[in-house]
């Protein structure tokens, strides 16, 4: 083989790997297009995403988060599009007896929004302006990722979004901040 045909086959075989590659998880994400400055607040009271997301939104249920869906039929309004002060509901990864709540800011984009919510890094803490992105292949706000603020990145994990459920009155509490 002539040395000259070397860097040819390097590049075929470079693109003919890059098939392998996983196009569907493009992995950590390192941006966003929002304006949002995601923060994390420590040292006051230790909070799990319930109350606060019925304290920020003026949805009033009560119970695990991943009661909150069914509980709000017939009481609030469900929708599967973000609104602004609107708490959308997740299903846990793994464990059907788990859920999560956040209340939406923002809506960016079709495919970005940003919430507050907490306890979503475990510790009670408050997440404020989190970036959340739409990675549903029909764009309908089915599957997300959510930014991991310590890392400064999207994370790697899809969630099961149920839907978003809408305040009482259609006034949005968080919009009016």
């Amino acid at each position: 083989m002539k040395l000259q045909a070397l860097p040819f086959l390097a590049a075929a075989l470079a693109v003919g790997l890059s098939g392998c590659a996983g196009f569907d998880d493009p992995g950590p994400v390192s941006w966003h297009s929002t304006d949002a400055q995601p923060r994390v607040l420590r040292g006051g009271p230790k909070l799990q995403c319930v109350p606060y997301a019925r304290d920020n939104s003026g949805v009033g249920i009560w119970g695990d988060a991943y009661t909150w869906w069914d509980k709000a039929a017939g009481r609030f309004e469900r929708t599967s599009a973000p609104e602004p002060g609107s708490v959308m509901v997740m299903k846990s990864y793994n464990n059907a007896q788990r859920g999560h709540v956040a209340v939406v800011r923002r809506v960016v984009n079709d495919r970005e929004i940003v919430v507050d919510h907490a306890n979503w890094l475990n510790g009670g803490e408050i997440s404020l302006d989190n970036p959340v992105m739409d990675v549903s292949e029909d764009n309908d706000w089915s599957e997300v990722r959510v930014w991991y603020a310590p890392g400064g990145h999207y994370g790697g994990r899809v969630y099961q979004v149920q839907g978003f459920i809408l305040g009482p009155d259609g006034s949005q509490r968080m919009a009016a901040r």
